[in-house]
């Protein structure tokens, strides 16, 4: 695999988040090369989340605030993470920005959110030869949902993909 290239692929096979597919409306996983990532997987997530776009955070406040008039919930920021905080403190259950975190290992950490209108759950998972996946796995639950994920699904894709470059050039933090 080419470094720094982000390849589409299916969850990585024995990952929690591939047991996590089936029923589900959308997924997507994709892969780079990040041989310097030699970190367990919610210290890769919180380094490459805390240095969040600002662009992204300024979709985030879009999305927030369109939302807000459907009565849906503000996640607030991607980026916003407790930074006092070491990922050694995090345990299941906890917040970890906008997300829940689900699943806590050396190699994978699932974070996800849920609503009304969908459930979401977002994989980071480490590979043998210093491969990085993320894996999305959404299930809605209603016709909001699925209206939601109209335009969350090509911005989903690039936000991904911008955030998994990210650890391409990442060395131990």
């Amino acid at each position: 695999m080419k470094r720094g290239a982000v390849i589409p692929c299916t969850a990585p096979a024995g990952s929690q988040a591939s047991l996590l597919l089936p029923g589900a409306y959308f997924h997507d996983c994709y892969r780079i090369a990040a041989p310097g990532a030699d970190i367990c997987a919610l210290e890769l997530y919180l380094h490459v989340v805390s240095q969040t776009p600002c662009w992204v955070n300024r979709l985030m406040a879009l999305r927030n605030w369109l939302v807000g008039l459907a009565g849906l919930k503000n996640l607030g920021h991607l980026g916003a993470l407790g930074a006092a905080k070491p990922a050694s403190e995090y345990r299941v259950g906890d917040r970890v920005g906008i997300f829940s975190l689900i699943y806590l290992s050396q190699d994978e950490v699932l974070l996800g959110d849920s609503d009304k209108h969908l459930d979401v759950v977002l994989s980071v998972c480490k590979a043998p030869l210093g491969a990085v996946s993320v894996t999305t796995v959404v299930h809605v639950h209603n016709w909001l949902g699925r209206l939601y994920m109209l335009p969350v699904t090509p911005l989903h894709k690039i936000i991904v993909k911008t955030m998994l470059k990210r650890t391409a050039s990442l060395r131990t933090v």
